[in-house]
């Protein structure tokens, strides 16, 4: 009994140590408690953008296509009369001035021939100033009644025969003179020439027309392309309200690039319009005329083209990056006046000066987001940094 008496004490003092820890870490997560109760949600700031308001200016509507480059002229150079190849007077791929030497065909025989003609024609211009003298004299003596009438006529067919004689020998001249001269061929006009494909003293214009080389004009040069039927209804249409002519249509200027090309740095006017529209196609075929004196274009090329067809007051242009697209079409965000983004639907044109035209759905006080497209979320606000819109330097289309 007395050791039992002697533990009790110890046991106590351990229960009470332990109820102290106890309310010691009640107490704490009391205070603790009282402090989270104290601590509230701050929202974040709203995140900043960058807005301003559409380009405002005039702009010009342009009717845009895909063609290719024609010489104005090009001709097949030809042997066109028989003989051998004497000179190639050019180097192959060279250009070359109107009436320029670039062949001879064997000129000695054709020279031959025509003094023989001549001979033949002096010849008989000495047989009709004979027989004229003697139609003159028998003339006289018939009407002295010294000869017949027979004889006068004799010698008046004698003249007649003499100058059908002479114009036969000039003829003949002449087509001697006309082969001579086919043994030079010459450039026909200002332009570059193709490689030769006969060699000297290679026999040609045997048997027909042999050629010898193509000789094409590069300045100026046609750019070829096609409009389609909405496009020609809708110019005709604009057309009409300022009263242009087909002469006035033909007179618009036309603008090419070749594909990498900055811009359309090479204009021309417009030529020619097909009279109908080709009903396989549905397009109408028009053609410009560019000058082309550095002959940048080849024929062949295929081109961008455009033509200007309108001009637009008070047209709303946004940068292309500020405009984003879904399965309803483009669209652009807007911040509204107390600070919420909102989804405009627009309808986008051509891009002018590296801006894209919006054809509607857009105001020109809108402060539409150009740059932190990303933290606008429409239905939600935002710290609008008003700004101004500049042009990029992007390649024109």
């Amino acid at each position: 009994m007395t050791r039992a008496h002697l533990k009790c004490p110890a046991r106590r003092d351990g229960v009470s140590g332990q109820i102290g820890k106890l309310i010691a870490a009640l107490a704490a997560a009391a205070a603790l408690t009282g402090c989270e109760q104290k601590n509230a949600f701050v929202p974040p700031p709203p995140p900043k953008v960058d807005v301003a308001t559409p380009v405002q200016r005039t702009i010009t509507r342009y009717l845009e296509a895909t063609g290719n480059t024609a010489p104005i002229k090009i001709v097949d150079l030809v042997a066109r009369v028989q003989g051998f190849l004497q000179t190639i007077e050019y180097q192959d791929g060279t250009f070359v001035k109107e009436g320029t030497t670039l062949f001879t065909i064997e000129p000695d025989t054709y020279k031959l021939k025509l003094e023989q003609a001549q001979a033949a024609e002096a010849g008989a211009q000495a047989s009709l100033r004979q027989a004229e003298a003697d139609f003159k004299r028998q003339t006289e003596l018939v009407q002295r009644q010294a000869v017949s009438q027979a004889t006068l006529d004799t010698s008046t067919a004698t003249r007649d025969n003499a100058q059908a004689n002479l114009q036969q020998a000039q003829a003949n001249t002449r087509l001697a003179q006309v082969n001579y001269g086919y043994t030079r061929v010459t450039a026909p006009f200002d332009g570059v020439v193709t490689a030769h494909q006969a060699s000297i003293g290679e026999l040609v214009g045997v048997s027909s027309p042999t050629q010898l080389a193509t000789i094409v004009a590069l300045d100026p040069i046609y750019v070829n392309f096609n409009v389609n039927e909405q496009d020609v209804l809708r110019i005709r249409a604009k057309a009409a309200r300022r009263g242009m002519t087909a002469t006035d249509i033909k007179s618009l200027p036309v603008e090419v690039g070749l594909q990498t090309e900055t811009g359309y740095p090479h204009e021309g006017r417009l030529d020619y319009a097909a009279p109908t529209v080709n009903q396989s196609t549905g397009t109408l075929a028009v053609r410009g005329v560019v000058p082309n004196d550095e002959r940048v274009l080849l024929p062949g090329y295929f081109v961008r083209v455009r033509v200007p067809v309108d001009r637009q007051k008070d047209a709303l242009l946004v940068p292309d990056t500020a405009l984003g697209s879904d399965q309803g079409g483009r669209y652009v965000l807007v911040v509204n006046a107390d600070g919420t983004v909102g989804q405009r639907k627009v309808r986008t044109g051509p891009l002018d000066g590296g801006l894209r035209v919006i054809e509607s759905g857009l105001k020109a006080d809108d402060r539409v987001v150009i740059d932190g497209l990303l933290r606008a979320i429409p239905g939600q606000k935002v710290d609008p940094q008003v700004q101004k819109i500049e042009a990029p330097q992007a390649r024109a289309r």
